[in-house]
């Protein structure tokens, strides 16, 4: 029989995952769904609990925030929603299991802190290949500024083979 965590893949996981205020988060309506609770739920939950989730593990989005994750999606996906979301980062979602402290929390959990991982690695992955990139991309610049001074001599020297003696001819005869 296959697990709980297994039923959610990663990248349905990783799909929900937002970079807010330089913080990878997951907003509480995406949380509550993969949890199987209603969101007021989740979020009672949490107030129930506020000294477990300091600015660090979670906060709530700005009025602007809000605004621009509704344009991404389309009103109709939030609608009606009176307040802002939660955002929680990968330390609130962990203490997220001790709140809602049931089995489908952690098995849920496991799963959102593998996909997080799994992020991490994906973007120093892209780091690296930005990096080398970025060296590559040097070495070529050197590369071609040298041959441009060698294909530069190259003319030079084509042009003073082409000029005409400047000295007079000399004449034939008398």
């Amino acid at each position: 029989m296959a697990k709980q965590a297994d039923l959610i893949p990663i990248e349905n996981i990783s799909s929900k995952i937002y970079f807010i205020r330089n913080e990878k988060v997951l907003i509480d309506s995406d949380l509550s769904e993969l949890y199987g609770v209603e969101t007021k739920a989740l979020k009672r939950a949490v107030r129930r609990h506020k000294d477990r989730f300091p600015k660090d593990f979670m906060f709530e989005l700005s009025k602007e925030e809000f605004d621009n994750l509704r344009y991404q999606f389309g009103t109709s996906s939030w609608g009606g929603r009176r307040y802002p979301p939660y955002a929680f980062t990968e330390q609130g979602v962990a203490m997220l299991s001790s709140v809602l402290n049931s089995e489908r929390a952690i098995k849920v959990n496991i799963a959102i802190m593998r996909a997080f991982v799994k992020m991490r690695e994906y973007l120093q992955s892209n780091e690296k290949l930005a990096a080398k990139l970025k060296e590559l991309e040097n070495e070529t610049r050197e590369k071609f500024s040298k041959q441009q001074e060698q294909i530069a001599l190259i003319f030079d020297a084509i042009k003073e083979l082409m000029k005409e003696d400047e000295k007079p001819k000399r004449k034939i005869g008398y």
